[in-house]
């Protein structure tokens, strides 16, 4: 054996070799967090007194000193994406997503989930001082560091009332305890942006909400303390602060298989990356991995644990007052609100059953200012890409929200609605959209008619968390039967739901062809038996 071919043996035993210490290791990994190498505690800069959160960045920018600027190349950070297959510019500041529009005309409510602390006004960039960026956010272990809803980012430095006219006082935090006890960031850091997108508890997503802060293990088995107990950075490895995984371009068929520690480049989040490209130990399962997505399977319902996610958001309705002239505010059966004066008519789900889109992992989205379609409605907000004939896409499991929303019918364009700030009553007297969508206007930048109406719309969200169970996986009769989950979806052939009108007669023919013969041979071997015997 040469030595080029000596190397290629060693190689690949290595690689092999490797693997299976992966799988080996991935349970103690779990179970078993390395702990920290330093007791915050014990750290004399971190000792203050610290009159604001700033002065808490700046301490510990004196030990972790490249971690702001780190911090100020990322998404988190900017809130722009530049989109590599598209050409867009994405971001908050840029997108028109199907629940408060647009976050740059309702500073500082939307920014208060900033990973800083002082954006007031989106139409420019974040504050560019170093101790601007917000360490405590994602890095606090108390559970009592707190952004005011409603400070562009700031917690609060005295006792505000929150939610407004609940009685209920918000305190400042002690940020000289929670200095000393900073560590690696948990599923609350996370979540306490992520979770409450969309102004609530699990609004937005369907498959992020407060649940999975400590999840059962039939609601998630990779986040359950009674199952792999992983953080949020377990699978959204982080390089440098940037966090691997985005909705933006997400990745929807991984072809590189396991991620051997060591050799990878921090951007996979993906259960290829864990599971590899065939994860089932019956072949039958694994002849599916090429046409579904995991999580198609994995995850047969989303908004699980118990808080209910947004699927339906009318504003046309906003703007009722009772019979004094003041806002109204209904609920429905189950606690979640139905009706806001501001906001319009809302529906809520539990245990949704997702649905299901050929995709690529590349979105287009509706920008400000983009054109629409407006002569075949619901028009869609952001549209999946993807194709049973291009050998990259996946069957993908979504939310999709729909509603309706304003827009312009000079310019045939949506229009940013200002949302925070708009509790007053006078604003809606009447039907006012005219002063909330010129304010809308002016806060964004974008042209306005002056005339409006609205247009229902929809808009995908992958689901990709809150795995079940492999028992709790959906079963093969949810698809392959008449009412199919995916009913509809072209470019799959599904025995048990797609058929044929001359195949099955074909069929039926040959089963009753076949009886009948199994009956004339029964009957044959009476008659000559009892021949036989005479």
């Amino acid at each position: 054996m040469n030595k080029d071919a000596q190397r290629m043996v060693w190689r690949t035993w290595h690689g092999w070799a490797a693997v299976l210490c992966l799988f080996l290791a991935l349970p103690a990994m779990a179970l078993e967090k390395s702990p920290t190498t330093a007791d915050h505690s014990k750290f004399k800069a971190l000792q203050g007194p610290f009159e604001k959160a700033e002065d808490v960045t700046a301490a510990c920018l004196k030990c972790h000193t490249e971690a702001g600027e780190q911090i100020r190349g990322t998404t988190h950070w900017t809130w722009l994406y530049e989109h590599e297959e598209t050409g867009q510019t994405l971001g908050k500041s840029k997108v028109i997503n199907s629940f408060c529009g647009m976050t740059v005309t309702n500073e500082p409510r939307c920014t208060s989930c900033h990973v800083g602390y002082g954006w007031q006004d989106m139409n420019q960039p974040p504050p560019q001082a170093e101790n601007a960026v917000d360490c405590l956010v994602c890095h606090d272990t108390t559970g009592d560091y707190w952004k005011f809803p409603t400070l562009a980012g700031y917690p609060t430095s005295i006792p505000r009332e929150w939610p407004k006219g609940s009685g209920k006082m918000v305190m400042p935090p002690d940020l000289e305890h929670i200095a000393q006890n900073v560590g690696a960031s948990g599923r609350a850091n996370c979540g306490s942006c992520h979770f409450h997108g969309g102004g609530a508890d699990g609004v937005k997503h369907g498959d992020l909400d407060s649940s999975l802060i400590n999840p059962p293990k039939e609601l998630d088995v990779h986040m359950s303390p009674d199952g792999l107990n992983f953080g949020c950075s377990d699978c959204h490895t982080t390089m440098g602060h940037a966090v691997s995984g985005s909705r933006y371009q997400a990745n929807a068929r991984d072809t590189l298989g396991i991620d051997v520690p060591g050799h990878t480049d921090f951007s996979r989040a993906s259960c290829e990356s864990c599971h590899g490209l065939a994860p089932h130990d019956k072949p039958k399962l694994n002849d599916h991995v090429d046409k579904l997505a995991c999580q198609s399977c994995h995850i047969p319902a989303f908004a699980r644990g118990g808080v209910a996610t947004k699927t339906w958001w009318d504003w046309s309705t906003a703007g009722r007052l009772d019979e004094d002239g003041k806002p109204v505010k209904e609920l429905d059966e189950n606690g979640h609100p139905s009706y806001l004066s501001e906001k319009g008519d809302f529906r809520h789900g539990e245990n949704v059953v997702p649905e299901y889109a050929w995709f690529d992992g590349t979105v287009q989205y509706t920008l400000a200012g983009d054109p629409l379609d407006i002569d075949n409605p619901p028009v869609a907000i952001n549209k999946v890409e993807g194709s049973p004939d291009d050998g990259k896409s996946r069957i993908w499991p979504f939310k999709v929200m729909r509603g309706k929303q304003p827009f312009d019918t000079e310019r045939q364009t949506l229009l940013a609605t200002h949302v925070f700030g708009a509790d007053d009553s006078s604003l809606w007297s009447n039907f006012n959209w005219e002063k909330a969508l010129q304010a809308g206007s002016d806060m964004s930048g974008m042209p306005y008619s002056g005339q409006f109406d609205f247009i229902e719309t929809t808009m995908h969200w992958p689901i990709t968390h809150m795995v079940a169970p492999a028992n709790d996986a959906v079963k093969c009769g949810s698809c392959h039967k008449a009412e199919s989950r995916l009913a509809g979806l072209g470019g799959i052939y599904m025995p048990g739901h797609h058929s044929n009108v001359w195949l099955d007669r074909i069929g039926w023919l040959l089963v009753a062809a076949t009886l009948f013969a199994v009956l004339v041979h029964a009957m044959a071997r009476i008659v000559f038996s009892g021949r036989k015997g005479q």
